[in-house]
């Protein structure tokens, strides 16, 4: 599961670039009771999500032509400098060298071997989200992609991550961790893109999945809000009640009751 415990490969941080961030931070407020916070007037613009009084998430408003709105999933690696050459070495590419945020972490954006955009997170004086797991937090993340078994090996030789399978109804799942972590510090999956309905067509891209306390009631809101719904409200025996989720101007996500969620 996510803790704030953050461990190399581990997810540590994650943000949403928009092209309307105060029309963006009014639906995560509506969905989820965020707030935006500046993170200071040499930020470039750049916010926290907040809720009660916790960071959940960052945010920024990016040009149209930067790519569309999205949420983007960073890793923690002790060396952001060495993670992105080996992700070169690995087949990769690197999208934005890494560089210092001030005082607060060094920062770098990479492309798998298939094709998935993600960042690095080199913890100083931040550490990451303040957290996880919790009704309106990030608890779980998905890598959609064309090849499961290259992601896999991909992400095993830059940042240690290790995979297992989990058998499901129609088919088996392949969880993630950190090295040496075992199945008590899986913090997501790979999921094949021909194997999904919803995602089939789509490039590949890290999913983050926030923890509700009622699906049913978080969908509505969406559409309430000007959002999208991409997969309707549906029950997967053993691990919960999601949806997917798209928020008015394109970013996509999810949302999910986890069985064991907390009340």
């Amino acid at each position: 599961m996510l803790t704030t415990r953050f461990v190399t490969g581990a997810p540590n941080w994650l943000d949403l670039g928009t092209t309307d961030i105060d029309g963006a931070a009014a639906f995560y407020r509506g969905l989820f009771g965020w707030e935006l916070r500046s993170a200071g007037s040499d930020s470039g613009g750049y916010g926290f999500f907040q809720l009660d009084g916790r960071t959940v998430a960052g945010g920024m408003q990016t040009p149209p032509e930067q790519g569309p709105p999205s949420w983007s999933v960073y890793f923690r690696s002790p060396d952001a400098d060495a993670t992105a050459e080996a992700a070169q070495r690995a087949g990769g590419a690197v999208l934005m060298a890494p560089d210092d945020v001030m005082d607060k972490g060094r920062l770098a954006f990479l492309r798998d071997s298939t094709g998935g955009v993600f960042g690095l997170w080199q913890p100083k004086r931040t550490r990451g989200v303040e957290v996880v797991g919790d009704p309106g937090s990030l608890c779980w993340i998905e890598l959609y992609t064309l090849d499961v078994p290259a992601a896999a090996a991909f992400y095993h030789s830059i940042l240690g991550l290790e995979t297992s399978s989990m058998p499901f109804p129609g088919g088996v799942y392949t969880c993630v961790n950190p090295a040496d972590g075992g199945e008590e510090t899986v913090f997501g999956g790979i999921v094949p893109l021909a194997d999904d309905p919803v995602e089939r067509g789509a490039g590949a891209y890290w999913l983050p999945y926030f923890e509700v306390t009622d699906t049913d009631a978080v969908v509505a809101r969406a559409e309430e809000l000007g959002g999208t719904v991409r997969l309707p409200a549906t029950t997967m025996e053993g691990v919960g009640r999601m949806a997917k989720l798209a928020d008015p101007y394109g970013a996509r996500f999810a949302v999910i009751r986890s069985e064991a969620s907390p009340q």
